[in-house]
């Protein structure tokens, strides 16, 4: 089971200079990545880091709202609601007060990213296939990998913004109270 600690991550300012961002994950460093999942912190309103060739999807996961304009069209964004748009687009955020946001950016043709915020059980765990990542949101979270047997492995507690990686047949599992954001990662269908 992989998990990625959201405290160990270093902070890295935006291509632009106008904030700065942990990535959780990625299939390659830099730039020149297909894949990649970070989260950006955003206190002032500015523009955002022109990506060509990526689409990416936009959920604030903290703050009050978001404002975003891009290519001139206003979208208010509202926590936990994924917001799709093309790193092709000229994008400027207007936060209310201070915000932080979960990014999903794919390279375009390559790979296909989604998101979705779902509310944790404690009575029914919830699986991270492969391809998967769960990014716990808000609330107290384990994760767990259950035995060949079927049997509850030994649980992990997870810290706010840590991820989940999915893989193999036994899928992690989350269980506890509070939102997990999942995403996926899927190649682009041609």
């Amino acid at each position: 089971m992989r998990v990625i600690r959201y405290a160990e991550l270093k902070a890295q300012p935006w291509l632009n200079g106008g904030g700065n961002t942990r990535v959780l994950d990625a299939d390659a460093p830099g730039s020149d990545f297909g894949w990649r999942i970070s989260i950006a912190s955003i206190d002032q309103a500015g523009p955002f880091s022109a990506l060509p060739g990526i689409d990416r999807v936009i959920t604030l996961i903290e703050g009050e709202f978001l404002l975003l304009d891009v290519d001139g069209a206003e979208h208010g964004l509202e926590k936990y609601r994924p917001f799709r748009f093309s790193g092709d687009s000229a994008v400027s955020g207007e936060p209310v007060g201070s915000s932080t946001d979960l990014n999903v950016m794919t390279r375009r043709g390559a790979f296909q990213g989604f998101t979705t915020v779902l509310e944790l059980s404690k009575k029914r765990p919830h699986p991270v296939f492969p391809g998967q990542w769960a990014v716990l949101l808000q609330g107290a979270a384990t994760v767990s990998v259950p035995g060949p047997d079927g049997s509850a492995g030994e649980p992990v507690a997870l810290a706010r913004y840590d991820a989940v990686v999915g893989h193999g047949e036994q899928a992690p599992e989350l269980s506890g109270r509070g939102f997990v954001a999942i995403i996926s990662i899927d190649p682009a269908q041609t």
